[in-house]
């Protein structure tokens, strides 16, 4: 089926839904179980067989079809995603199932460890290079056993791990008339954001929230503006893929 031809089927079958149609929604969940594969698949080794996590993520795409509204102006598939990943990752995090790697978990650890000991004795936050050196760790993996030990986020947590901006403020300012109507593009936004390992997250922050250069951001970070700019095209290249 052509991408508009499911578009116009979706909207034919929520304009049946609002009526109440009761078949037209069970078609409509059906007809959407690729997507909802799809997003069950970002979640692999956490403990949950697929199928579960499927029917979990069916709970998700079910609240998207009742609360759905056709004047949004976007794709119901952009609206339904968030709804979906957020489902399974409550499921996760309610249930205990979020597994991190034992050596992603040590490294974090002792990144950790030294962060608070360096607050502590210096006053100050340490960034992901000079952590990295101390833990005898690329700023890669750095980034990586961070992200790994991330606690599941809340909208009141702080997007980028510092008090400057919260996953709330990422969505909306106000829940104004104008803003609803791209709420749906920022939830799948902050979405892709906390996908990120932590050094792209950091990049994000310093160049499109704090309007940095790549050179005044690879000062900040102890990387070459050649690294930034690398590591830019792949962010742009992911949200891409991601976002689609």
């Amino acid at each position: 089926m052509e991408q508009t031809s499911i578009h116009e089927r979706n909207a034919e079958l929520l304009r049946r839904v609002r009526e109440g149609d009761r078949e037209a929604e069970a078609s409509l969940l059906e007809e959407n179980m690729g997507l909802v594969r799809k997003v069950a698949r970002r979640f692999p080794d956490r403990g949950v067989e697929f199928e579960d996590l499927v029917q979990i993520g069916s709970i998700g795409m079910l609240k998207a079809i009742r609360s759905f509204s056709l004047e949004r102006g976007t794709a119901f598939s952009t609206y339904a995603v968030p709804l979906i990943v957020g489902e399974i990752r409550r499921h996760l995090r309610d249930e205990g199932m979020i597994r991190v790697s034992r050596i992603y978990k040590s490294r974090g650890v002792a990144l950790l460890r030294e962060q608070t000991r360096i607050r502590a004795e210096e006053g100050r936050e340490a960034g992901i290079a000079e952590l990295a050196v101390l833990c005898g760790l690329s700023v890669e993996d750095a980034a990586v056993a961070l992200d790994a030990i991330a606690p599941v986020t809340s909208l009141s947590d702080f997007v980028f791990g510092e008090d400057t901006v919260t996953y709330e403020g990422v969505l909306a300012d106000e829940e104004s008339e104008h803003e609803s109507e791209r709420i749906c593009d920022r939830v799948a936004l902050a979405q892709s954001i906390g996908r990120m390992p932590a050094l792209w997250r950091r990049i994000v922050l310093l160049r499109y929230y704090r309007n940095h250069t790549q050179q005044q951001t690879a000062n900040a970070l102890g990387l070459t503006q050649v690294k930034v700019s690398r590591e830019e095209k792949k962010i742009l290249a992911f949200l891409r893929e991601d976002l689609s």
